[in-house]
């Protein structure tokens, strides 16, 4: 014999499953893409592991502002669609930010003559250098270690409400954010690499010019290695000045993201 109070539990389970599948469709898509949590050395179970309980912790706070369900299979499967486009484009912004520490280590190596050593990355590609591998890695540690991965988090729970679960995701705003979160991401890597830039300059006039006053000599292949060893002192006396401007850099990046 079923209880009444039994008979009104079973009634709510539709529209609970409902809720979580909805809250789940945005964060998860958002954690497979989230810098330090999402990362592609990350077991995929793993983050699924941790997007269930995000939604097992959220589920009673966003409730109620979440929609009823819809009567027809089309406008379930749309609303569902949304929710997951919802959460890659969130992910995608704080990604394409969590690059510009890769993206310079990928500047620096080439400017100091490790063109050639390269080492996979599932993210950058093939053509990545050791250096900007090890930056890449560096990323994640530093995110996790940091707390900034609370940021994106944070920001990814109030986009609730600035983007109500159901009601789309305007295209034109958010390719706009797209090239701007991009934009900002190149500009931090440049910014981190500026020096390396300004000392290559510096570096391959003074070897031209060498070459120009004494042709005879292979002064090509005795600079290489003193401008590798040069490029790893000055690397080792910046890195630490490097890290905390992509700190701040970060932070105020993932500031700007929807909803924080």
């Amino acid at each position: 014999m079923i209880l009444p109070a039994d008979a009104a539990l079973l009634a709510t389970l539709p529209a609970l499953a409902f809720q979580a599948v909805l809250i789940l469709c945005r964060l998860g898509a958002a954690v497979m893409l989230l810098p330090g949590i999402g990362e592609a050395e990350v077991p995929a179970t793993l983050r699924a592991a941790l997007a269930v309980g995000l939604v097992l912790a959220l589920l009673p706070i966003l409730a109620p502002s979440l929609p009823t369900m819809p009567l027809e299979v089309s406008g379930l499967g749309l609303m569902l669609l949304t929710e997951i486009l919802v959460g890659l484009w969130i992910g995608l912004l704080a990604r394409f930010l969590a690059l510009a520490l890769a993206q310079a280590g990928q500047v620096v190596a080439l400017l100091i003559g490790l063109a050639s050593p390269l080492q996979g990355d599932m993210v950058l590609g093939a053509s990545a250098t050791a250096l900007a591998r090890m930056f890449s890695l560096a990323t994640a540690a530093l995110i996790l270690a940091t707390g900034l991965y609370e940021i994106p988090l944070r920001a990814l729970v109030e986009s609730y409400a600035v983007l109500p679960a159901g009601q789309g995701l305007p295209l034109g705003g958010a390719a706009e954010t797209i090239a701007r979160m991009a934009a900002d991401s190149l500009s931090l890597a440049m910014q981190l690499a500026a020096p390396f830039v300004l000392a290559a300059i510096f570096v391959n006039a003074g070897i031209g010019l060498v070459a120009r006053l004494a042709p005879q000599a292979q002064v090509f292949v005795v600079a290489a290695p003193v401008q590798i060893l040069g490029g790893f002192l000055l690397l080792m006396l910046l890195l630490p000045s490097m890290l905390a401007l992509w700190g701040q850099g970060m932070a105020q990046g993932f500031l700007r993201l929807p909803g924080s």
